[in-house]
């Protein structure tokens, strides 16, 4: 072991031996030690994987679920025909599309973008999926990742900007206080 690293140990340290060059020495290396220290801790990889630190990334594969989707229920010829579609959506198909175009128009939130790797994102079929199956069900946040590929957090953002443009959409015409012409009609 050098002088150096004893002194700075602390072993073998006598106050009359630490001169200005001992002192200069020491003070090199411990800037030098605390560099070093830092690039290897900045070179350690991290131990999260994602945006958020501590959580951990699912691949989820959202455009094989996005796929599926458009087979079961939107393709030429769906897995699933128009009754069932209104029984799983409670509405039916062209209005759905309606609906998801008028969203799609009012918040590109809903539009389908590619993510920062070159990937597609979640379409807007799948957010409007999510949205739609947990107010029609009232199906917790985590039960639509199954079939919709879609996370927890993904799913909440798109209930909140699905219901608000719903409301800014067809609140006038739809969610008004009924007019007495309403009222007899109903009666």
């Amino acid at each position: 072991m050098s002088n150096l690293r004893r002194v700075i140990l602390g072993e073998d340290f006598n106050d009359s031996s630490a001169d200005e060059d001992q002192s200069a020495g020491v003070m090199k290396f411990m800037a030098s030690e605390f560099h070093r220290r830092k690039m290897q801790r900045d070179n350690q990889p991290t131990m999260h994987v994602g945006s958020i630190s501590g959580w951990r990334y699912i691949h989820r594969d959202r455009v094989s679920g996005n796929k599926r989707l458009i087979k079961d229920y939107f393709a030429e010829n769906p897995v699933y025909p128009a009754n069932i579609f209104r029984r799983h959506f409670r509405m039916n198909r062209p209005l759905f599309l309606r609906i998801l175009n008028a969203i799609e128009q009012y918040d590109d939130y809903f539009i389908q973008k590619i993510d920062a790797v070159g990937f597609p994102g979640l379409s807007g079929l799948q957010k409007m999926t999510a949205a739609i199956r947990m107010l029609a069900y009232g199906m917790p946040v985590d039960a639509v990742d199954e079939y919709v590929r879609i996370g927890e957090s993904t799913t909440i953002e798109s209930l909140k900007r699905f219901c608000v443009g719903i409301i800014s959409i067809y609140g006038e015409e739809y969610l008004r206080l009924p007019t007495e012409a309403d009222i007899s009609r109903l009666l």
